[in-house]
């Protein structure tokens, strides 16, 4: 398969986390915030939710507009801000648009978003 992506949440996201004791830097804290913001709407996370569920770990815009009971516009509409943050990458295949999780940019914001102290125990066990 040839997944084109952005993988913009790889790219920009801050190394240091907003929870590690030291201050972030303003960029870093914008960037997070857009990413984070992306992914602040309940049919964004319905969209990574059913996604990241579906067989073979990727979804046609058109398998997705009936779970979420939104138009097809307005489902792309939602893909693409999150493909533009990273989240997920698009694949196209004739007249439809296919989507996966960019699984690295939610292990990123994973840890970011995860107290050093908790994030050292929990790779312990």
């Amino acid at each position: 398969m040839d997944f084109v992506g952005t993988a913009l949440a790889e790219l920009t996201m801050p190394q240091i986390s907003p929870l590690a004791g030291e201050p972030i830097e303003r960029a870093d804290a914008e960037r997070l915030a857009g990413v984070l913001k992306a992914l602040a709407d309940p049919a964004r996370l319905r969209l990574l939710s059913l996604i990241q569920s579906a067989p073979e770990g990727e979804a046609c815009v058109c398998d997705l507009t009936a779970p979420l009971g939104l138009s097809q516009p307005t489902v792309s509409h939602h893909l693409r801000i999150l493909t533009e943050a990273g989240l997920l990458e698009r694949e196209k295949r004739g007249v439809w648009a296919y989507y996966r999780l960019v699984p690295s940019a939610i292990a990123t914001i994973a840890d970011l978003l995860t107290p050093p102290r908790k994030r050292a125990t929990k790779k312990t066990r």
